[in-house]
């Protein structure tokens, strides 16, 4: 447990220093209150989940802990998620700049208000987190895993997904960037070819998946896709 604690915490603050250098360096000043409310943001809903995970589904976190292309098993998979690493690091970087030379003129009243729904795809992600304690961040199924049809899984195959796409559109506007949406929708475009090519793997390792498809049709979206 304290192997997962220290893993924890040391990757928490890896990721908002690398999030701070992506931002700030482009941006060339630390004079960017939009940067700062939106860290603030992320930051304290990954702690409030992770708190949360900690005391409730400390398995669910150690899965959480082994991410990225390189812990991914499917070869596509580490592709893919090659690549989205690349377009989300760029979502930060074109903000930096993009504050740099003025490109957006994006009021702070809509920033903060773009924050509270970067907290809103946070808690969508949460109440999958809940729901579903086999929600690895690699492409993988447990000997034990059973397919989830309950909560937000009723409405769409990939809740988190859904709930990551909208707090990755939101950030860039909390960010004051709407050149950074590119990258975003570039990365939504990954997500895609990630979902897919998942969807196949779990259908020919998950018993009843393809029952589960064939109930909820939407991916993403309901009503939509």
């Amino acid at each position: 447990m304290d192997n997962i604690i220290e893993k924890t915490i040391s990757g928490f603050i890896m990721l908002l220093a690398i999030m701070g250098v992506l931002i700030f360096l482009p941006a060339w000043t630390a004079n960017y209150l939009q940067a700062w409310l939106y860290l603030l943001t992320f930051a304290i809903s990954t702690i409030l989940i992770t708190i949360y995970l900690f005391k409730n589904d400390p398995k669910l976190l150690k899965r959480r802990l082994n991410a990225g292309s390189t812990a991914e098993k499917e070869k596509s998979q580490k592709t893919i998620q090659a690549i989205a690493n690349v377009f989300f690091c760029f979502i930060y970087i074109i903000a930096g700049f993009d504050h740099r030379f003025h490109w957006s003129s994006i009021p702070i009243y809509i920033s903060i208000l773009a924050n509270i729904f970067v907290i809103l795809g946070f808690f969508i992600v949460f109440l999958v987190f809940k729901e579903n304690s086999y929600t690895s961040a690699i492409i993988e199924v447990d000997r034990n895993q059973k397919v989830i049809s309950t909560g937000l899984y009723a409405i769409v195959r990939h809740p988190m997904y859904s709930g990551a796409i909208l707090m990755l559109v939101f950030s860039s506007v909390a960010l004051g960037s709407y050149w950074a949406l590119l990258s975003v929708a570039a990365l939504t475009f990954t997500i895609i070819a990630r979902l897919l090519n998942e969807e196949k793997f779990l259908s020919k390792n998950l018993s009843g998946y393809d029952e589960y498809c064939e109930k909820v049709q939407y991916h993403l979206i309901p009503f939509i896709w």
